[in-house]
């Protein structure tokens, strides 16, 4: 089964601590899409999440990692759940983890009541860690697992 190609792919996150189910997201992306979008949330949006890396940081770290396999993406910062979605209307796709599901129908709405396309919304499963407990930012902030999902305590 062929998957259909997506002219313009929507994704967004906080991308701290760049870990294993960031990987899985964009690789998702980059599969599905053409170009990728990736939003990534500004230090104010961001700032009730504690202590994270500034978003010119986290920014810059997504270009590295990116740049070197990928040359059709563009990296902006998010200063709300929605970004450019819900104001432009050649997104075909956003792809988002199951946690972040939610705020896709959101958007899909959003862009319904604006007469606008509904995207396409690709959902990937969590990267699990060696405890069977999805990996996130927070965990590996808080010492518990490294970006790879291995325990550390």
């Amino acid at each position: 089964m062929s998957i259909k190609k997506y002219k313009k792919v929507a994704v967004g996150g906080t991308f701290d601590k760049f870990h294993f189910g960031h990987r899985k997201l964009l690789a998702e992306a980059f599969r599905v899409g053409e170009n990728v979008v990736i939003g990534v949330t500004s230090n104010a949006f961001a700032e009730k999440k504690g202590n994270i890396d500034s978003c010119n940081q986290r920014m810059n770290n997504l270009n590295q990692f990116l740049s070197t396999k990928h040359d059709n993406f563009d990296i902006s910062s998010l200063n709300d759940h929605y970004g450019s979605t819900v104001y432009e209307n050649d997104f075909d796709a956003i792809v988002v983890s199951e946690e972040t599901e939610p705020t896709a129908i959101e958007i899909n709405k959003i862009r319904k009541d604006k007469g606008m396309n509904q995207l396409d919304i690709i959902v990937i499963s969590f990267v699990y860690a060696d405890d069977g407990i999805p990996i996130s930012s927070t965990r590996i902030r808080n010492g518990e697992i490294d970006t790879k999902g291995n325990l550390l305590s």
